[in-house]
């Protein structure tokens, strides 16, 4: 089958989450990423564990379909394959503040000049015109900035802490990967390309605060921001009688049937659980009530009786069961690929499905500057002046 963005060339000189996490979207639908470098490489490659210097195992995940091309843009001749390489890209993205590209001359407009069909992506951690402007942001900064510990502070921590996953990177490079597709739509269409600003903060205070306006979205407020049902102390996996269990217990008609089961038939007359209204505004009573209820049972037995009751309910993995889960496997999530370097991988599949155009591996994580002389022969710089720019990137 032939690829969706097949035909398409990626630059992408980002590194550690969001920019690759975009990229290797792009690159498992068909696009040719190219991935610049810097000598010292991504710092995830140095992420351990590993099997060989620069291959860590985040790398491993993020960077499949990719070729990676080391360049030192402080040496003329570098700068200009660069150069060179943006004129015959379709897309360049960075990570690099936007202050440091207008020094090289790779800035918004000097790309305009270089290829008026470039679109050219800046993965920044604020947008541009704000006070934050031109700061780094990373995971965590951006975790605080968006209220994320305060929330997890609220529904009961001891103190403030921080989601254990980079989520703000991923959603962010999610973000950047809609943004490239729709910009390739529209140079489609139109033959215009353009410049995209991809902001960390905004885009996470959007994903965020989606959930939390409250009474903030009304002008003037008619409350507090917060959505009372995610922000109890109560709202989190329940204990049964020999674990846990996860269990939404959401509709009029999930908590007939839980009232059945516990005993209550008369349970939806009761003003605090009568209807979901009521059941967000007493969302911690809904939550203790549940909690009470659930300790007379093992787990097994509240999986087997939510089924039948068709409420949903699902174990309470781990790190360690996640790999073991049965519908991950059967669907075959988990795969193993042969490196060429790092021996056997298991990684794990894109999650949607396509009909027409399935993504696909055809090339493995890349080791540091493995394709950087031949992507400029294939530009057509001669072997020997490709050849010396490699060796001189890679040290």
């Amino acid at each position: 089958m032939a690829s969706a963005l097949e035909g398409i060339r990626v630059v992408d000189m980002t590194a550690t989450v969001m920019g690759p996490m975009a990229s290797q979207l792009l690159g498992d639908q068909g696009a040719d990423v190219i991935k610049v470098e810097p000598p010292a490489g991504d710092t995830t490659r140095s992420i351990p564990p590993m099997q060989h210097p620069k291959m860590g195992c985040a790398f491993l995940q993020l960077n499949r379909n990719k070729r990676s091309v080391v360049l030192d843009l402080k040496i003329d001749r570098h700068l200009q394959a660069m150069r060179d390489l943006l004129a015959s890209a379709d897309v360049f993205m960075s990570s690099v503040r936007p202050q440091a590209m207008a020094r090289l001359g790779l800035g918004p407009d000097d790309l305009a000049e270089l290829s008026p069909r470039l679109i050219s992506v800046s993965l920044v951690g604020f947008g541009e015109g704000g006070p934050y402007t031109g700061r780094p942001a990373y995971e965590d900064l951006i975790q605080g900035l968006t209220a994320v510990p305060s929330l997890l502070a609220r529904t009961g921590s001891p103190e403030p802490h921080y989601v254990p996953t980079s989520f703000n990177d991923r959603g962010t490079g999610l973000y950047a990967a809609q943004a490239i597709v729709t910009a390739l739509f529209h140079r489609e269409r139109t033959g215009e390309a353009q410049h995209i600003e991809v902001p960390m903060f905004e885009s996470m205070a959007q994903f965020v605060l989606g959930d939390h306006m409250g009474g903030m979205a009304f002008e003037p407020p008619m409350g507090p921001p917060g959505y009372p049902r995610t922000l109890t102390a109560e709202r989190r996996p329940y204990r049964t009688a020999d674990g846990y269990i996860c269990a939404i217990i959401y509709t009029d008609n999930h908590w007939r049937s839980f009232g059945q089961l516990v005993g209550r038939p008369d349970l939806l007359e009761d003003p605090r659980f009568a209807d979901f209204g009521a059941r967000t505004t007493h969302a911690d009573h809904t939550y203790a009530f549940v909690r009470e209820q659930l300790t007379a049972r093992t787990t097994a037995e509240w999986l087997g009786l939510f089924q039948q009751a068709d409420i949903p309910a699902t174990p309470l993995h781990t790190l360690e069961s996640i790999f073991e889960d049965p519908h991950l496997n059967e669907v075959g999530f988990f795969q193993t690929t042969e490196h060429p370097t790092e021996g056997t991988l298991r990684t794990v599949r894109g999650p949607v499905g396509w009909s027409k155009t399935p993504p696909t591996l055809r090339r493995h994580a890349p080791q540091l500057g493995q394709h950087t002389a031949d992507v400029l022969v294939e530009m057509g710089y001669d072997t020997d002046d490709a050849a010396k720019i490699q060796s001189e990137g890679v040290r």
